[in-house]
């Protein structure tokens, strides 16, 4: 039985990856209208890892001692960070920040989905799965486009572009439901402070790699809305990465995924707010739907796992 200072703990950390993460694609499309995307999601993780890192040895927490254990926070780095953060940053540079965040929702549905998968697969309680389904039924009708004309020639025109952006933001929610699952189920005797920041500096490290490559680094330019993102993802959305990594390890796959129900909400209300993205009143009951499923989802009691 969970006690109540866990309890608390697990709500409180729910409540920072739900609004901090929602609020991270307003800035990651901020930030790549200045700053090329490989570099740009690069810095932030290098930065972040070394800040972290150095708080966590500072709090007496030990480095990954094995291979064994490298390893593991390699593969879930590259799978969390560059693959599927790292698709993010790229697909936003045509897809607004809320589309990219209702598209991201479904991390939700494949993370509850393989967490079901395997010898130590979590089986969904009959509440959990009209949760998920209520919750994806909100997704559905936030993405509906309300109050546009579908023509041939605007599809055409978007051909390019925003349908490759979107494509890369789906694989995104599918890479990193992987990543969580995989995580989750590895077993480590690394504190997660130091696994976050050990991922995010292998992750940074890879991505400006990408970025020097492709020739991002002609693209820099130093604006005040770029380094002003930069620095938010860096104080706010990487500290937040460290304590989903503790999540990770702590509540189960659906529970877990329920952060990607909120964020969307969060994410749709901020860009309106901050960017004039299109916010009608069938995404404002999409949203109400998703609290809805979120709720479901959250008070569910886990079955026993699979033998």
């Amino acid at each position: 039985m969970v006690n109540l200072s866990l309890r608390f703990k697990i709500v409180l950390a729910l409540l920072i990856v739900y609004l901090v993460w929602g609020s991270t694609y307003l800035a990651i499309r901020i930030g790549v209208g200045d700053l090329p995307p490989a570099l740009f999601a690069g810095a932030r993780f290098i930065v972040s890892g070394v800040v972290i890192g150095i708080y966590a040895r500072w709090r007496g927490m030990a480095l990954p001692a094995s291979w064994h254990e490298w390893k593991l926070i390699a593969v879930v780095g590259v799978l969390l960070l560059v693959g599927a953060n790292g698709l993010v940053v790229w697909g936003e540079q045509w897809v607004p920040s809320n589309q990219a965040a209702l598209i991201i929702a479904t991390t939700a549905l494949w993370i509850a989905g393989i967490g079901t998968l395997g010898p130590q697969g979590e089986a969904l309680t009959r509440r959990a799965i009209v949760g998920l389904v209520v919750g994806f039924a909100g997704v559905l009708v936030l993405m509906f486009p309300h109050g546009q004309q579908l023509s041939f020639s605007h599809m055409t025109s978007h051909m390019t572009g925003h349908m490759i952006g979107q494509l890369a933001i789906m694989v995104s929610a599918l890479l990193w439901a992987c990543g969580s699952i995989y995580g989750k189920r590895q077993p480590s005797s690394v504190p997660p402070l130091m696994a976050a920041a050990m991922q995010m500096l292998i992750a940074g490290f890879i991505l400006c790699g990408i970025g020097l490559t492709v020739g991002e680094s002609g693209h820099w330019t130093w604006t005040l809305n770029g380094l002003g993102a930069l620095a938010y993802l860096i104080v706010f959305g990487s500290t937040t990465y460290a304590v989903y990594i503790w999540l990770v390890h702590t509540v189960t796959p659906t529970l877990l995924g329920t952060y990607a129900y909120v964020n969307p909400a969060v994410a749709v209300v901020l860009g309106w707010w901050v960017l004039g993205e299109t916010l009608s009143a069938g995404q404002g009951l999409g949203i109400l739907i998703i609290v809805g499923g979120v709720l479901l989802v959250s008070t569910a009691k886990p079955l026993t796992q699979r033998k």
